[in-house]
């Protein structure tokens, strides 16, 4: 067999193989399938050999394109399931004042904060190849830390003609570049300034973006910012269950900045996840673990925001709950583009392992996403989304911090990193 690209010679090949059907949980987030002296191959977009180098290369004879992994470890991509992307202007003077002690809600609660990020948004949508432009920018850079799929949320509208204007950007970004996206509508993101004291009416125009956010194709999942001075559970089954007749699928912000029963909220309408969970019960928990609700937490957030509360993630693993992480790229809480960042800190804040946290970032992350069959791991048939790191041993990718350790990016059978 000819193949048109092969790795050969990892120093470890971390397939994250061993996931049966849903995303792993307990002992199985400790389990990498690494492959020592390992190699991959692929044809077109598909990877269609995996194992030691000897092996692989007992079938393929030659190959158009050849990367040497000496000394070198080899990854899935990784999956970023929580972002909010497509946005205008940032919020540099805010973390100065997280500096000197105001919290999030204290910001937003003074017209800051989200609200002043959906005024930026709404202006800049008045020229949209600009602001798809910018995201573009984004884009490049999280495929240059490694990242081969995405998930992009809207919220940064709130208004009709703004919601779609960001989900018609997003369907753009899925067209134009390489890395993988899955659009989430997030129009019960907060009630805009204007509704503020017509929260019924909100709710009332949120259902009917549902249907056209449905008819027109536009969005995968819906999704709800349950906590205080956003939407209340009730209010968010009235939307979520509505997005779940329209055929969306569910996931929810919850727990946050306070428990208000949001994770049991999204287990019962069966969200494929829950995102957060800084605060949450151990009903919370027991039932997202009978539900295999993926739990994804954010560790840039309270990092960013300074709060020194982090999602219980040992328990959250002790209770059978399935975990995966993701940036929750964003202009408020969490400004970073990079899962290896995101990986660091899970490892030194949530005490989570190295090979939890890479099948978290890879593996769970695309279940988060309904992607679990495609990619999040090295495996004959899917996608050839694959990172050669710089670095011998998986151990060392959490231990190297505020640096990216990629040296090359496969996406769908191409090399796409360096450019």
């Amino acid at each position: 067999m000819i193949a048109d690209v092969l790795i050969k010679n990892a120093s470890e090949l971390v397939t994250v193989r061993g996931a049966r059907g849903g995303p792993k949980t307990k002992q199985g987030m400790q389990d990498l399938g690494i492959i020592r002296n390992g190699a991959v191959a692929i044809e077109g977009a598909e990877i269609v050999a995996v194992g030691d180098t000897d092996e692989v290369l007992a079938t393929i004879k030659q190959a158009r394109t050849v990367i040497d992994a000496t000394d070198r470890t080899v990854l899935p991509g990784f999956v970023d399931c929580h972002t909010h992307l497509v946005f205008g202007g940032s919020r540099e003077d805010e973390f100065i004042q997280k500096i000197e002690g105001r919290s999030y809600l204290e910001i937003m609660q003074r017209n800051g904060g989200l609200f002043s990020t959906v005024e930026k948004t709404r202006e800049a949508l008045a020229f949209p190849r600009a602001l798809m432009k910018r995201a573009q920018a984004f884009l490049d850079k999280m495929l240059a830390f490694g990242t081969t799929t995405a998930e992009i949320k809207t919220g940064y509208g709130l208004s009709t003609e703004s919601e779609f204007g960001l989900l018609n950007i997003i369907a753009g970004l899925k067209e134009s570049q390489p890395v993988d996206i899955v659009s989430t509508f997030l129009g019960a993101h907060a009630f805009p300034k204007e509704y503020k004291e017509r929260k019924a009416d909100y709710i009332q125009l949120v259902l009917g973006m549902l249907e056209r956010v449905k008819a027109e194709g536009l969005a995968e999942y819906c999704d709800v910012f349950v906590e205080v001075g956003a939407f209340s559970p009730s209010e968010a089954r009235t939307i979520l269950e509505q997005a779940k007749k329209q055929g969306l699928k569910l996931k929810l912000h919850a727990g946050e900045f306070n428990d208000i029963g949001g994770a049991e909220l999204g287990a019962e309408l069966g969200a494929v996840s829950i995102d957060h969970l800084d605060y949450i019960s151990e009903r919370g928990m027991e039932l997202m673990a009978e539900k295999k609700t993926v739990g994804v937490l954010l560790p840039g957030v309270p990092f960013h925001l300074m709060t020194n509360k982090y999602a219980p993630a040992r328990k959250l693993i002790e209770a059978g709950v399935p975990i995966a992480l993701a940036t929750d790229f964003n202009p408020g809480s969490c400004p970073t583009l990079s899962m290896q960042m995101i990986i660091a800190l899970a490892c030194r804040q949530l005490k989570m392992t190295p090979a939890e946290a890479i099948n978290a970032a890879t593996i769970n992350a695309a279940y988060a996403l309904d992607r679990g069959d495609k990619v999040g791991s090295i495996e004959v048939g899917k996608k050839a989304d694959i990172i050669v790191l710089d670095i011998p041993r998986h151990q060392q990718l959490p231990y190297w911090f505020g640096v990216n350790t990629v040296a090359k990016v496969v996406k769908n059978g191409v090399i796409t990193y360096p450019p």
